[in-house]
């Protein structure tokens, strides 16, 4: 496939739109779960609060209110 048929189908038609949008939010999801968990690393020290809640956590040793 030449550049100019590539360009044509990812601008020009819905599908190649489509398959834009859905590969830049699957790169953000990414991008968004790798910055969570070096994040994470960081503040390891950080105390829990009351509020706090997480994608990665298992724990359902969460007090009943």
């Amino acid at each position: 496939m030449d550049w100019i048929g590539l360009y044509h189908f990812l601008f020009e038609t819905y599908a190649g739109m489509g398959i834009m949008i859905g590969a830049g939010l699957v790169i953000s999801l990414i991008a968004c779960i790798i910055m969570e968990r070096r994040t994470r690393k960081t503040f390891v020290d950080r105390p829990k609060g009351k509020d706090d809640w997480s994608f990665f956590d298992d724990d359902d040793d969460e007090d009943s209110e």
